[in-house]
């Protein structure tokens, strides 16, 4: 029997693949815990259209993501940090603070996590800050650590 895996199973195959199993393993295992489908012309149309779907997802994720790393070339990120003699910080400059400045001065949105800090910036100066875009794509901020006020 034919069967469409709604799950990954172990030495079977993963989602999304069409194999060939046994009907009894079909009808007793895969279909009633519904790790599986029939693999009729009703659920290859569908796993047709969901793969389309998916990749054109896929597409669009990665046309945004190459869109904001073009922006992250021409901006700089300006973040005002307390700090001491000698130019150093009380404390450090975290990824929070960098998102936040980012959005606020260049209404460009990114998730925290998705920052690369190297070390933790504690001098006053201008550093580079690596952003995973997601889909292999990468980007560079420059932030410039001034004094604060």
């Amino acid at each position: 029997m034919k069967v469409i895996l709604l799950a990954e199973v172990k030495g079977t195959g993963k989602i999304g693949d069409v194999v060939e199993i046994s009907d009894g393993h079909a009808r007793n295992f895969l279909i009633p815990r519904k790790l599986a489908v029939e693999a009729n012309a009703k659920n290859l149309n569908d796993l047709q259209q969901k793969q389309a779907k998916i990749a054109k997802q896929k597409e669009l994720d990665t046309s945004n993501a190459k869109a904001v790393g073009e922006k992250l070339k021409s901006v700089t990120v300006k973040v005002a940090a307390r700090g001491g003699e000698g130019g150093r910080l009380f404390g450090a400059v975290t990824t929070a603070e960098i998102v936040e400045a980012l959005e606020k001065q260049h209404k460009i949105v990114i998730e925290k996590n998705k920052l690369v800090q190297e070390e933790p910036i504690k001098n006053f100066g201008t550093y580079e800050v690596k952003v995973k875009l997601g889909h292999e794509q990468s980007g560079v901020i420059q932030l410039q650590v001034v004094p604060a006020e």
